[in-house]
């Protein structure tokens, strides 16, 4: 299926993980898409790498703290039907030896970042009567998750924005929409502790990054024009229990 064909795509944390995984599904729909990440060396390997599959990719560089850059990697896009706003970071602290300097730069990252693109993308969306924004939160973003405050506390963050954007929005044609993965395989959790949220998924493993991709394309893709201020909850069924 190419559900995205002739329109441009915007992923944040591209370089590698998800944010790789779901540029690549993007574009494989027929999306044109521009990679963005602090890690250079990596998002011009993963741009290199899809380019020589035959598909549309470019990479630049974006720090999703810095509002100029924003606007400068939205005015190189020309147009921008599709955001996926899915650059974070993480780190694992008790809530009374949380340092003030990791909340605020973790917080700068996944929440404040997510804001800054949307408010760079949504004025061009706005113009062209059309878009569809898809934040990625996470299934803590919902429930508490001991040794993760800064982290939650961003994730919920995003479910929030996601809701005030799209109601705020949708009389511009633009859809906001957030994910909610719960335990994905990928290079941000190598270091999370033994376990993690594996025994407590019903389906007793971590996502593989293409099963979260796909959740990203439908949002983007017209099969979704009915779907806006929501989020869904690909977790392998550990919000169920």
């Amino acid at each position: 299926m190419r559900r995205l064909e002739g329109r441009v795509a915007l992923v944040t944390g591209g370089a590698r993980g998800q944010g790789a995984s779901h540029a690549e599904r993007l574009a494989r729909e027929g999306a044109r898409v521009v990679c963005v990440d602090v890690l250079d060396e990596a998002g011009e390997e993963t741009a290199a790498r899809l380019r020589g599959d035959g598909l549309d990719v470019a990479y630049h560089h974006l720090d999703v703290t810095d509002p100029a850059g924003w606007r400068d990697v939205v005015a190189a896009c020309e147009r921008l039907d599709v955001l996926v706003n899915n650059a974070g970071i993480i780190h694992v602290a008790p809530l009374v030896e949380e340092a003030l300097d990791a909340w605020n730069g973790l917080l700068a990252v996944n929440a404040t970042g997510t804001l800054l693109g949307m408010q760079a993308a949504i004025p061009v969306m706005r113009a062209a009567g059309r878009g569809a924004i898809v934040n990625v939160a996470s299934i803590f973003g919902i429930t508490g998750a001991e040794g993760y405050v800064a982290y939650t506390a961003s994730k919920a963050a995003i479910v929030a924005m996601t809701k005030t954007a799209a109601l705020e929005h949708a009389a511009d044609g633009i859809r906001v929409n957030a994910i909610c993965p719960g335990g994905v395989s990928t290079p941000m959790n190598e270091d999370e502790p033994e376990g993690g949220v594996v025994p407590l998924t019903p389906l007793g493993r971590r996502a593989h990054v293409s099963e979260i991709s796909g959740a990203v394309a439908y949002l983007a893709s017209d099969d979704a024009s009915f779907v806006t201020g929501t989020e869904l909850v690909i977790d392998g069924g550990y919000l169920a229990r």
